[in-house]
């Protein structure tokens, strides 16, 4: 009997397809990894053991299995999409524990396309911060189960860093897909706005927030992307050579960056001068109030999901952000500040084809229950990791976080790509350029 936790997507797929694996064989195999590992990692809230297996069935009896793209493979969805017959908590106690009557469109099209979900992942409370802890409990990082898998997407990221899963859906608002991605070593793409549907909470975050996979590998990204956004993202025969920026400064002022994470950018810039792209270092104008804005439109979009909830039963740091964010939630609805951001960041992606970053200042911190602890102390550490993600969502921008190296704790290290508007094409590619010339391990050696 195959052991299929720990393949790719794309060769369980195929595999599926061509009758040489069942979709139950599959699941079993993934369901029995999550049983044995996830006491350790905490990924999942809730697993939809005899559910999926029935699910498993019945796309084993479809009639177009041949032609299914993720036929037999399980995923795991982030605890803010719908999954029909299952509750929506979003890491809080505030929320009702009712079933869902229809899936999140994402959930449906992976459905369509063939995946099988096998349970629900931790998040913050609410989705607001970078460490996945909550009521439900702590998803800790698979490579370094001490330090936290990051948030808010850091369950799914746990559960595909872990092999509990080939693939995740994540959501990131501020930085909540490329931060646990760059934290567990996976490979993730925020999708431009409107690529992918949205629908999260009350509003998206006024836009911000966008749907996206986690993988650990660009070929299972490129396939489960061309699967959420209803449109083939498949890799240019030959790369071309394009413009790249690297940029080391963090855009929040006054924070500064680890010295292992300049370290893997500069290295990522050599390896794809050498492939022939034009590289040159070149930051591009943040102003000065970028962290204000970004702090305003954050707080605010808390303020809005947390409008109808019983604010007795959110946890302190949550209650403190959205009574913040309460004054600012017309400012950001309106989208000026954005827009101001957008028209100066706007000639700079005139000039270079993609801008390269560190995807972190630092190493996660500790996996604790931060959502005991104040809205300052997660507010510093939050800030202090993940300086480099929030412009992107600020602007409605692609932004992508790639494996690149290790830490000296042995922990994955790793790099952002960033494109103008419609580039997600272009940062595939220059990703898979990365992933060739300095391949990454694909899951965390977890087995006891």
């Amino acid at each position: 009997m195959n052991d299929w936790a720990g393949r790719s997507a794309a060769e369980i797929a195929a595999a599926v397809r061509e009758k040489r694996a069942t979709p139950r064989e599959v699941v079993a195999d993934h369901l029995a990894r999550i049983e044995r590992l996830d006491g350790r990692v905490g990924a999942f809230r809730a697993v939809r053991a005899e559910a999926a297996l029935a699910e498993a069935d019945e796309v084993a009896a479809r009639p177009d299995l041949d032609r299914l793209p993720l036929a037999g493979v399980p995923v795991a969805i982030k605890d803010n999409l719908s999954v029909r017959g299952e509750s929506v908590r979003n890491g809080s106690a505030a929320t009702p524990d009712t079933p869902a009557a229809e899936d999140h469109v994402t959930v449906a099209r992976l459905r369509a396309a063939g995946a099988v979900v096998v349970g629900l992942t931790n998040v913050p409370e609410l989705c607001v911060f970078g460490t996945s802890d909550s009521v439900y409990g702590i998803a800790r990082n698979p490579w370094d189960p001490a330090r936290t898998a990051g948030g808010s997407s850091g369950g799914s990221a746990a559960a595909v860093a872990a092999a509990m899963v080939p693939l995740a859906v994540g959501n990131d608002g501020m930085g909540s897909l490329r931060i646990p991605a760059a934290h567990c070593g996976l490979v993730t793409l925020k999708p431009g706005h409107g690529v992918v549907p949205a629908g999260i909470g009350n509003g998206d975050w006024f836009g911000m927030s966008e749907n996206g996979p986690l993988a650990t590998s660009v070929e299972d990204l490129r396939l489960m992307l061309s699967v959420l956004a209803d449109t083939e993202f498949t890799g240019p025969a030959e790369p071309a050579p394009r413009r790249i920026a690297v940029g080391l400064r963090s855009p929040l002022a006054g924070i500064p960056v680890n010295g292992a994470y300049t370290a893997a950018v500069r290295r990522a810039a050599e390896l794809l001068a050498g492939a022939g792209h034009t590289v040159e270092s070149a930051d591009p104008p943040y102003p000065l109030d970028l962290g204000v804005t970004a702090l305003r439109t954050w707080t605010a979009g808390t303020a809005v999901d947390a409008a109808e909830l019983d604010k007795t039963l959110l946890a302190p740091r949550t209650r403190t952000h959205a009574a913040v964010g309460r004054r600012f939630v017309d400012s950001a609805r309106g989208g000026d500040a954005r827009e101001r951001l957008r028209a100066r960041l706007e000639p700079f992606f005139a000039q270079h084809d993609v801008l390269l970053t560190p995807a972190l200042a630092r190493r996660g911190p500790r996996a604790e229950p931060w959502h005991e602890r104040g809205w300052a102390a997660n507010l510093l550490v939050n800030s202090a990791c993940s300086p480099f993600t929030p412009a992107w969502n600020l602007t409605g921008w692609p932004a992508m976080s790639v494996p690149f190296g290790r830490l000296s704790s042995g922990a994955p290290c790793a790099v952002q790509l960033v494109g103008r508007p419609g580039s997600e094409p272009v940062l595939l590619a220059v990703a898979e350029e990365l992933e060739r010339l300095l391949p990454w391990p694909r899951t965390a050696p977890l087995e006891p």
